[in-house]
């Protein structure tokens, strides 16, 4: 009976020392991004105004801006989304719905998964091979949000996987014996039950695509940028034009590590007061997320 007390607060010892461990781990992670943050706001919180975002680059710190930057930045991230989240999506439901279990498939898997963890450089040179150079695309806006679906379309596919995977076995059976089509048991049951995780993956996707430079610069995006993409509204009709797709682009990134590059500290608060931006725009695509997750996981009747 002793040894059995001995051996509950020896677990109860390793239990404590467990805790006390992975509290100060996360500490020390909270404690570090909180002091970059706030690093990050100490300089750049006074370089925000309007002028700072309605300029365009400049040789000269006080007069330089980003408009070019952050409009590219979502202009690409319209095209990415817009690529890889239809694709994924699809992809993940034909794999873990449709498709059948046998070497090939489990050979897609593998490689999808490998691929989730290619270095983005990779993708750069891939897409500059493939897409720059054998499609003749250019260095435009089409190329740069391509090569960004590129490289997180495996991780929209993984997540719809797992997502699919969490819907109990018992939904699909029942809608199978009231008559239901494979793909009316998808579109009414599986997708919208399995929107939450769908879109938390969609969510992570993106915001790892909006900080991405390596694959930019590879495909020549431009570190300097003067003038704007031509609008995609026509005031003749059919009132929409695509034109902007062709013109070249900067992205925020690649705007702060041209001047975190220069000798002259003011272009160092300019990189930023661009970080603010960059996460303000990362944060607001993740809201309008999440506020698409929630109003459709309002509507599904359980």
């Amino acid at each position: 009976m002793s040894d059995f007390k001995r051996i509950i607060a020896k677990r109860k010892r390793q239990d404590i020392i467990f805790n006390i461990v992975g509290i100060l781990c996360t500490l020390i992670g909270i404690v570090t991004l909180g002091a970059l943050l706030l690093d990050l706001f100490v300089d750049g919180l006074p370089r925000l105004n309007l002028g700072f975002l309605t300029s365009f680059p400049s040789r000269f710190a006080e007069q330089a801006g980003i408009l070019s930057s952050w409009v590219g930045t979502l202009l690409i991230m319209v095209v990415t989304a817009a690529t890889a989240v239809p694709l994924g999506v699809a992809a993940g439901v034909y794999l873990e719905e449709y498709a059948r279990k046998n070497w090939l498939t489990n050979l897609i898997e593998i490689n999808i998964a490998n691929l989730a963890g290619v270095p983005s450089i990779v993708y750069g040179l891939m897409a500059l091979s493939l897409l720059v150079y054998q499609f003749r695309l250019g260095q435009s806006i089409l190329t740069g949000g391509l090569t960004l679906a590129f490289l997180i379309l495996p991780i929209v596919i993984v997540a719809t996987r797992e997502a699919l995977r969490t819907i109990p076995q018992g939904i699909r059976e029942a809608a199978y014996a009231l008559g239901s089509t494979r793909w009316q048991v998808v579109r009414h049951h599986l997708l919208p039950y399995s929107i939450g995780g769908t879109m938390t993956g969609i969510i992570i996707a993106l915001s790892r695509a909006i900080g991405e430079t390596a694959p930019l610069i590879t495909i020549g995006a431009l570190t300097f940028i003067a003038f704007l993409p031509p609008s995609p509204i026509k005031s003749q009709p059919p009132f929409l034009s695509f034109e902007w797709l062709w013109s070249p682009f900067s992205v925020l990134p690649i705007q702060m590590f041209n001047w975190v590059s220069r000798p002259d500290q003011a272009f160092v608060v300019n990189a930023a007061g661009a970080g603010l931006v960059l996460i303000l725009v990362t944060l607001s695509l993740n809201a309008v997320a999440i506020v698409i997750r929630y109003r459709v996981r309002k509507r599904i009747k359980w």
